[in-house]
């Protein structure tokens, strides 16, 4: 190939600006829904932080949330008193900075 072949075709950026597979996402850390509201309800009470016990990551670190059940289930040093499992509580050393550096607990 020599530098004046120009059998290699590109495209210009901008027949494929704004194309991907993010193309029309909300940022999920920008605060909104999927309506795009705001995550505050009427009266003025703000809903829990993503990261918070109750947002909508932090739940599923709980017992009763996705991972954290499963750690149930699984028992050993997974469980929320194991080895292992009682760094992810809310006073462990993984879930509590979780929750006072990006929950409520700021």
């Amino acid at each position: 190939m020599t530098s004046s072949d120009s059998s290699i075709a590109t495209k210009p950026t901008s027949d494929v600006a704004g194309a991907g597979p993010f193309t029309g996402t909300s940022n999920i850390l920008d605060g909104k829904g999927s309506s795009g509201a705001s995550s505050g309800s009427a009266a003025g009470a703000s809903a829990p932080g993503m990261f918070d016990k109750d947002g909508a990551i932090g739940k599923q670190f709980t017992t009763s949330g996705a991972l954290g059940g499963t750690a149930q289930a699984i028992g050993g040093p997974f469980d929320k008193d194991g080895a292992i499992g009682k760094a992810f509580t809310t006073d462990g050393a993984i879930g509590g900075a979780a929750q006072n550096n990006l929950g409520s607990g700021k």
